[in-house]
């Protein structure tokens, strides 16, 4: 156990938090709705970084109309009890990303065992 700032957790082999969470979620977005998908995906995910807490996501395209994104949290905690500090403006952002799908969902929930990504080398 590792104690910082007055909090405790455990450090993986790479020095990263042990408790660290990720929700991986499938989307398939509507024929000719890619650019609102893509933008709206993009605003929310800023505005949950900014008011939520979490580290942020990456979104991925599996096929033509299949994305795959995995968020990263904290812990499940903080991510679960998301969604109440978010402003006005989210809520007309979640709905344009609904409408431009024809199917949400969180295919997995996901504790960190270990984390071997190097951020610095983006």
């Amino acid at each position: 156990m590792v104690s910082l700032f007055k909090k405790s957790f455990v450090l993986t082999s790479s020095g990263k938090e042990k408790n660290m969470f990720a929700v991986i979620y499938s989307f398939e977005v509507k024929q000719d709705r890619k650019n609102d998908f893509e933008n709206s995906w993009r605003e929310l995910t800023r505005l949950i970084f900014k008011y939520e807490g979490s580290f942020g996501s990456r979104l991925h395209k599996e096929s033509e109309h299949r994305y795959i994104a995995y968020a990263v949290w904290p812990d499940r905690e903080t991510w679960a009890n998301s969604g109440d500090k978010l402003p006005e403006e989210a809520n007309e952002v979640r709905r344009m990303m609904i409408e431009s799908c024809k199917e949400i969902k969180t295919i997995h929930e996901l504790s960190m065992v270990d984390d071997m990504l190097d951020e610095n080398r983006r």
